[in-house]
């Protein structure tokens, strides 16, 4: 069946294209949400008034939520979990989970409908991409770890922090640690040996 977008579709195509897709996709799906119609010779002829009209509202669109991409391409979530052995997760992180968790960390509300990832079931970094239209897809980093892990996870941030800014202090001397041999905790037993 072909069809004609009405509305930018998320993998299908941009309004005013010309798509062939399967019959029920577009009888029980496309048509009846108003997103296309099929592609009658009326509705060809209409085409190019539609795509330049949508370009149009795209163009408004992805400059009013530049600014929310902006923001959540800087966003971290950190998920504290129960892990098995191997790092599988006892669970999954699910996308109304992330959704929640960018509402609380940002105040930005996104839809679990908008987020396109499978669930995470393992431990690690992974990242979650935000579909706010078909051109802004910002990527959001989430860091699962273990429960008790999280003063770790802090302590890592704060080392890679102090490596990006190492090239500029490089310069400065850096004070030489003491040999092992000189420490005080070894004397004492040091004496205690010759008094036997």
């Amino acid at each position: 069946m072909k069809v004609m977008l009405i509305k930018d579709v998320y993998k299908l195509g941009r309004a005013g294209d010309i798509k062939k897709v399967a019959d029920g996709y577009g009888r029980n799906f496309l048509i009846p949400q108003g997103l296309a119609v099929l592609a009658t010779a009326g509705a060809v002829a209409q085409a190019e008034k539609i795509r330049t009209q949508a370009d149009e509202k795209r163009a408004v669109l992805n400059n009013e939520l530049s600014g929310v991409s902006d923001i959540l391409s800087k966003l971290v979530l950190a998920f504290p979990v129960r892990a098995g052995e191997t790092g599988k997760l006892y669970g999954s992180i699910t996308p109304a989970m992330i959704a929640d968790a960018i509402k609380a960390e940002s105040g930005i509300e996104v839809n679990r409908r908008q987020l396109d990832f499978e669930p995470i079931r393992n431990l690690g970094k992974h990242a979650a991409r935000v579909r706010l239209t078909i051109d802004l897809i910002p990527e959001i980093a989430v860091i699962v770890h273990r429960e008790g892990e999280a003063v770790l996870l802090e302590q890592e941030e704060a080392l890679e922090e102090e490596l990006q800014e190492a090239p500029e202090t490089a310069s400065e001397p850096q004070p030489v640690a003491e040999p092992v041999s000189a420490l005080p905790s070894e004397a004492p037993a040091e004496e205690e040996t010759e008094a036997a």
